[in-house]
């Protein structure tokens, strides 16, 4: 068990749950549910079942260090990876493998978002479990897919090789398709969704960025001395901003021939989008969902509305649309137009100068 590590990336925007989801507060800083818990906290309360504590690292953005610190008063801020500017998942994994190799050179890998949402905690842990006990045997990349339960197209997808057991080899990756080859993938049941979590030893994934990635790796080698010194935060900010802007999934395990799904189902959604959020809330008879506010509806159907518990809601005559209050910023989008958010952000930013963001 002190070989196993956990790297939870928790530096995203967060920009498409705007305008709950601020820059100076994302959401996986967020109790979405009245649970008294954030995304982050309720993710380290996972991992910590299976990880030491102080084997568990933090990747985020500078912004956010009071931030974790206040949420995860368990952590050491040397469990703490602060990234300068944000450069994508490949050069946040960097740094958090070449941390742990400053540590020892036996070392099993975990690494999460921080964003997800997991309802069947117990088969999620025994999952963990079969994962570990496969990389620390076998030099292999695995991802944990997750079998999809509706055609959905806002995530990626991967194909399986035909077997009967549930770890399988990668047959390939797609990104997120439309309606119709969502359907076919769904259908088929040779594809799983991709859920973003990922597992390996220390030996295999070094191997894996020298040979995919070597511009990266290279970088982080210069300062391998650094690492655990005084030293560290001088050197991760000279480099960091040097790394290409690109994704784990792109640079190394769409590419790499040694790629392992566990085919998995426990209760897996990742809390990227207002609809996503929808399809795993509780609903009326109308299908309105309420998050932690209280709200009237009349003739309406199919909503999400989320405000503040001391405001009330009053809804007329609204069919399938997402209703959002924080702070200064009221957000009134159908929920079929949701991938504006992001464009919405980008206009108030500039007309208002980032009063708004």
């Amino acid at each position: 068990m002190e070989q196993n590590y956990c790297v939870i990336m928790a530096g995203g925007i967060g920009s498409r749950f705007w305008p709950f989801s601020r820059k100076d507060r994302p959401k996986q800083f967020l109790d979405f549910f009245g649970t008294g818990r954030s995304l982050l906290q309720l993710t380290f309360d996972r991992f910590r079942h299976l990880i030491p504590v102080e084997n568990i690292l933090i990747v985020s953005n500078e912004l956010y260090k009071d931030l974790i610190l206040e949420q995860l008063p368990e952590i050491g801020e040397n469990q703490l990876l602060l990234e300068p500017v944000r450069r994508n998942t490949a050069p946040c994994i960097a740094y958090a493998v070449y941390k742990i190799k400053s540590i020892t050179n036996n070392a099993n890998i975990i690494v999460t978002p921080s964003d997800h949402l997991i309802l069947k905690e117990t088969e999620f842990l025994d999952t963990i479990r079969q994962g570990l006990n496969f990389i620390s045997k076998n030099n292999s990349l695995l991802t944990l897919g997750i079998k999809p339960s509706r055609p959905e197209t806002g995530y990626g997808y991967i194909q399986i090789e035909p077997g009967d057991s549930n770890l399988r080899k990668v047959k390939t990756f797609t990104e997120k398709p439309n309606a119709d080859l969502a359907k076919i993938f769904f259908e088929s049941g040779e594809f799983f969704w991709n859920s973003g979590i990922f597992m390996w030893n220390l030996k295999t994934i070094l191997s894996a960025f020298d040979f995919h990635l070597p511009d990266i790796s290279s970088k982080f080698k210069e300062g391998e001395r650094y690492f655990n010194t005084p030293e560290e935060k001088t050197f991760i900010e000279e480099i960091f901003h040097t790394c290409r802007n690109i994704s784990i999934d792109y640079g190394i395990m769409e590419k790499a021939q040694n790629v392992y799904v566990l085919c998995s189902d426990f209760g897996w959604t990742d809390l990227g989008t207002w609809g996503s959020l929808y399809e795993m809330s509780p609903k009326d008879e109308k299908g309105n969902v309420s998050l932690k506010c209280k709200t009237m509806f009349y003739e309406s159907s199919n909503n999400i509305v989320s405000m503040s518990p001391e405001k009330l809601a009053v809804v007329q005559d609204l069919n399938d649309y997402i209703i959002a209050d924080s702070d200064n910023v009221l957000l009134i989008c159908k929920r079929e137009d949701e991938q504006q958010i992001r464009q919405f952000v980008k206009d108030a930013s500039i007309l208002f100068d980032g009063k708004y963001d």
